[in-house]
């Protein structure tokens, strides 16, 4: 995972992508396979998404329903 260091800028980092990922899932709920698919082109690779989920996911952001679609909790 890459973190705003002194050797990586808060833009070359996951933390930069985490709005990315909040917009889209704010639009609608989506299967990881279909989030990649908009956001491929702004993600390094397939690592730095899952990479992206994680963080999102361990700090309650998102979820999981019916273990395949990602849901951001705070949508209304």
């Amino acid at each position: 995972m890459r973190f705003p260091s002194k050797v990586t800028s808060y833009n070359d980092s996951i933390l930069s992508k985490f709005p990315l990922v909040i917009k889209e899932l704010t639009i609608e709920d989506l299967t990881p396979e279909k989030l990649f698919l908009r956001l491929k082109s702004k993600m390094n690779d397939i690592n730095e998404f899952i990479d992206i989920l994680s963080c999102l996911f361990a700090i309650n952001e998102i979820v999981l329903i019916d273990e395949e679609v990602l849901h951001y909790v705070k949508k209304h």
